[in-house]
């Protein structure tokens, strides 16, 4: 049980499960929804943030992931990954992914993860670029940093 809700989430990207997302027991296997998490916050990240992972001089890389299961989703579903921010730093940004059952109000799983912006060239943490900080800064939960 949560008591997270769509309301907690500021961006939504709408995605199809496929007949090879489901397992042995017929429901979305849980590794699938680690690429709903990763597919919904690089939408997010190409679309309003404007990145572009060819050109790039900062890549994020993820350093921590994890989600919690509430209720099972099966094929044919559309669901719907809300995306928001818990912690945005110097240099890395925690995302969290609500997974809601198209029209249910809670959702059936919540993942995060972890990028650490690096240089391409040198692999070490740099800034996170501006244009992605102003991308993501409508995203912070109130309250968080």
């Amino acid at each position: 049980m949560t008591t997270e809700t769509r309301d907690n989430f500021g961006h939504f990207l709408n995605i199809q499960s496929r007949w090879a997302d489901m397992d042995a027991y017929g429901h979305v296997n849980n590794a699938e929804f680690y690429s709903y998490i990763d597919t919904a916050v690089t939408e997010y990240l190409v679309s309003h943030g404007g990145h572009d992972k060819d050109a790039a001089t900062a890549i994020g890389l993820v350093v921590e992931s994890g989600c919690k299961y509430f209720k099972p989703l099966a094929f044919p579903a559309v669901i719907d990954c809300g995306v928001r921010v818990t912690k945005l730093g110097r240099s890395s940004v925690r995302y969290e992914v609500g997974m809601f059952a198209a029209g249910d109000g809670e959702p059936a799983a919540l993942g995060f993860f972890v990028h650490v912006f690096v240089d391409r060239d040198t692999m070490r943490p740099t800034d996170l670029p501006a244009h992605l900080r102003s991308a993501l800064e409508p995203l912070l939960r109130a309250g968080d940093a």
